[in-house]
């Protein structure tokens, strides 16, 4: 059983930067693939962005050239680089595991079956 812990949110003005952190309690293997989703209020779960083992990414059209996903396998962790953030990007972020994954990583939240608790973004 795989647990994710997220960090690294807070307050920023527009404009600003923040980078997410995910911790994975175990190796998450060939195979799989990892990302970042977000809740905003009155709005559905969104995918921002997913990665898989490879390298291979699928970004959301909203944040990219914006946002970056990244991942340390030898820490078992996955980042988010979040640059010239925006008011519409505030919402509860959450970092999810796939654990059979096709390529490219979809960004649909219904294909994750592991999901941290999330860690709030606020842009204002």
């Amino acid at each position: 059983h795989v647990q994710l812990v997220e960090s690294g949110g807070g307050s920023v003005q527009a404009g600003g930067s923040l980078r997410l952190s995910c911790a994975a309690s175990v190796v998450i293997g060939s195979g799989a693939c990892v990302g970042w989703f977000r809740l905003a209020p009155g709005k559905e779960r969104e995918g921002v962005a997913t990665i898989d083992s490879d390298g291979s990414t699928t970004y959301a059209d909203s944040v990219k050239g914006r946002f970056t996903i990244s991942q340390d396998k030898a820490k078992n962790t996955l980042f988010l680089q979040m640059n010239s953030l925006k008011p519409e990007d505030t919402a509860m972020y959450y970092c999810a595991a796939h654990f059979v994954c096709f390529r490219p990583p979809p960004l649909h939240p219904s294909h994750y079956n592991a999901w941290g608790q999330g860690t709030q973004v606020t842009v204002s």
